[in-house]
């Protein structure tokens, strides 16, 4: 277990990051210790983490994530030392393989093999950082191209700037077993979805022992990074509903029937006959009325939402089941409240 719990959080991509970086100047003061900036089909992260790395002094800064399909693994490597660079150490690579939706339908790439992908695309940037002449035969990726795949004239190139760190942390997002034991095998870090303290282990304690028995123990201890919406307050708990709408995007949404992963994890933390009706309202354009078939209990139970008191017992539960950063979704409407909520928040962890 590490010490205390560290407070991340991650900006909205769908505002403009020029006036989200005021805001987190302003939450770093506050005692946040990590930003994340998420890549969906908006305006991409590495842009915005430039800016960042530029307007902030001490807080981390992460990918949050990085999609493995739509870089090639090298320019991945030289993007993150880039940008570890910028921000003078401060980085950390998160990666996910997102979904088909998103890499076949917006990118127009296969969607294949995320596992092997990931591990192949590790090993890669580490060589990279490494400043090592790049040379690689896997299975997903053969650098430098093989003749008879191309002209024949690539040669092995090693990165012609020195890394401020040859070891940029690496935090994958995984949910499914095989995705989880790599990430506890191979990465700094790993950021599940809808952390339920309670099922952790029963959900992921083998894939979790699994990869730990692999892992490098030069690497050191896994994070693992949570993501509870937070409200701090006496009269908190109606906020519990604006968790539901994402949550029944995700379950519903995200995904064809019978291939759909936050269907899968609410199934496996025992909500499945829920799971299936928001999924059949949802696929069926009925959006509001799957909304309201999101058992409160399972929102309440993977936030921090209600009193202080019962916030501290929550942030405890978390710290129990192996967490280690609050990647916390502030449920206030300024600048200045989720400020505040951020610094509440360190009086807890």
């Amino acid at each position: 277990m590490l010490g205390t719990m560290r407070i991340g959080l991650g900006i909205n991509y769908s505002g403009g990051f020029k006036e989200v970086a005021a805001e987190v100047a302003d939450l770093e003061k506050a005692g946040l210790d990590i930003v994340f900036v998420p890549e969906a089909y908006s305006f991409d992260a590495v842009s915005a983490l430039g800016y960042l790395a530029a307007k902030t002094e001490r807080v981390e800064l992460a990918s949050g994530i990085m999609q493995i399909y739509t870089r090639t693994p090298s320019l991945t490597a030289m993007t993150a030392a880039g940008l570890d660079f910028v921000s003078d150490g401060r980085f950390l690579l998160g990666l996910g393989a997102s979904g088909p939706q998103v890499v076949e339908g917006f990118h127009g790439v296969p969607y294949d093999a995320p596992i092997g992908r990931t591990r192949e695309l590790v090993e890669i940037c580490r060589k990279v950082w490494r400043r090592e002449r790049l040379e690689y035969q896997g299975k997903y990726y053969q650098i430098p191209l093989p003749p008879e795949r191309g002209t024949g004239l690539g040669k092995p190139l090693k990165l012609i700037n020195h890394p401020v760190r040859e070891n940029i942390p690496i935090l994958l997002a995984a949910l499914g077993p095989k995705n989880v034991e790599l990430a506890a095998e191979v990465a700094e870090g790993w950021q599940p979805i809808f952390f339920l303290p309670e099922k952790a282990k029963e959900v992921w304690g083998d894939a979790l022992a699994a990869g730990m028995a692999k892992r490098d123990p030069a690497r050191g201890d896994l994070e693992v990074f949570a993501g509870p919406a937070l409200a701090i307050g006496e009269n908190v708990t109606p906020l519990l509903e604006f968790v539901k709408p994402h949550l029944a995007l995700y379950i519903g949404g995200m995904g064809a029937k019978g291939k759909n992963f936050y269907h899968t994890l609410a199934t496996n933390y025992g909500y499945g006959a829920e799971a299936d009706r928001i999924q059949e309202l949802y696929l069926a354009g009925k959006k509001e009325e799957a909304t309201k078939v999101v058992p409160d209990a399972l929102v309440r139970d993977i936030s921090l939402i209600g009193p202080a008191g019962f916030v501290k017992e929550r942030v405890a539960a978390f710290k129990e089941a192996g967490a280690t950063v609050l990647n916390v979704v502030p449920l206030a409407a300024t600048p200045a409240e989720r400020v505040g909520l951020i610094e509440q928040l360190r009086e807890l962890v």
